[in-house]
């Protein structure tokens, strides 16, 4: 009679050990990577951590205004006879922008010019006669106040035929013109208008946390969807010195240089305000980051080329990328690629050629 041969689940288990060990191979481990050969190295990118200047900024939209702007309009009434402007020309200050029938306003001066001389003439004699007593005090201080009336009455005569004349109080750009030669005008006729665009004001409301970290001659950069390629630059120059009570905003303005005259009043200012500039950060490429709940993880390769896992504190986010407060020094190097498939301790090779000059740069 045969009996059957019993084996021991014991004494497979063992057996398996040696022969594993006897090829040189490590059991599977637990959830930190085991289960590859020791001798495996992880191919992966590194850049190596360095200090650089970085802007914290809030996006805004704005507003841009003329440096100045008015309703060009007459002091005095009267018939349009010239109109000395080009639609939408550049005009010094001083220049001649339209001009009025002058003739009513001079027959009226040399009317009371000559009205003055009579008086004047009459004073005269009445300061001998006084002197002479031959006239009461009376009659010395009529004709007296009669020559100051006549002097007032020319001043404004005179005042009237200048304001015949309509003169541009700035340099700017004149736009289109309202009146026609011929044309009769009153006071409340506007003629044209006129901007100072050589620099142009952008107007914009700061919400009231930002603005402790706002001050006068900060910078700006802005776009318009006019020329969404080009960047312009502006100089903060006022900050409201009370909020808006139903936005809780302040308005603050800044001067942008518009010399070449591409900027328009009314143009919407796509902007970011920078609030803070800190000149030596620690920046990462955002790929380096592993977030595990609440906490922030990279691979930092180790002195004997293994991956080594470390907790960082970042601050800012910007594009693609992200400021480290602490858990990093410059001349550490992060995995930038490669991250998820390596482990604390794992063994590396560092990849060279494009790929990893991309992430220096």
């Amino acid at each position: 009679m045969i009996s059957a041969l019993r084996i021991r689940p014991s004494s497979v288990v063992l057996t398996a050990a040696v022969l594993l060990s006897a090829l040189g191979c490590k059991p599977s481990g637990g959830p930190s990577g085991a289960g590859k050969p020791a001798s495996m190295a992880f191919q992966v990118v590194a850049v190596e951590v360095r200090r650089q200047p970085v802007v914290e900024s809030v996006p805004l939209v704005g507003t841009l205004a003329p440096n100045e702007s008015i309703e060009v309009k007459s002091e005095a009434e009267g018939v349009v006879t010239r109109i000395a402007f080009d639609e939408g020309s550049r005009v010094a200050a001083g220049a001649l922008l339209v001009a009025l029938d002058q003739s009513k306003f001079a027959a009226t001066l040399q009317e009371s010019e000559a009205a003055l001389e009579l008086s004047r003439a009459n004073l005269e004699r009445a300061k001998q006669l006084l002197r002479d007593k031959l006239i009461p005090q009376q009659d010395f201080d009529q004709a007296s106040a009669t020559f100051n009336v006549n002097r007032s009455a020319v001043e404004l005569r005179r005042r009237l035929l200048k304001d015949a004349e309509i003169f541009a109080p700035f340099a700017g750009t004149v736009g289109a013109r309202q009146v026609s030669p011929g044309q009769v005008i009153s006071k409340a006729s506007i003629l044209t208008t006129l901007v100072d665009l050589a620099t142009m004001k952008a107007e914009l409301s700061i919400p009231e946390r930002f603005l402790g970290q706002l001050r006068v001659g900060q910078k700006i950069e802005f776009r318009v969807d006019a020329y969404p390629a080009d960047k312009f630059t502006g100089e903060v120059y006022f900050i409201s010195p009370q909020l808006e009570s139903s936005t809780r905003t302040a308005l603050v303005k800044a001067r942008v240089d518009n010399a070449d005259g591409r900027l328009k009043a009314g143009m919407f200012a796509k902007l970011d305000l920078q609030l803070r500039l800190r000149d030596a950060a620690i920046v990462i490429p955002e790929p380096a980051i592993l977030n595990s709940g609440d906490t922030n993880l990279v691979f930092v390769v180790g002195p004997q080329t293994n991956a080594l896992l470390r907790p960082v504190k970042l601050g800012l986010r910007l594009a693609g990328a992200a400021e480290v407060l602490s858990g990093l020094e410059p001349g550490d190097r992060v995995v930038v690629e490669g991250v998820k498939k390596i482990f604390n301790g794992a063994p590396l090779v560092l990849a060279t050629g494009p790929s990893a000059d991309a992430y220096a740069k």
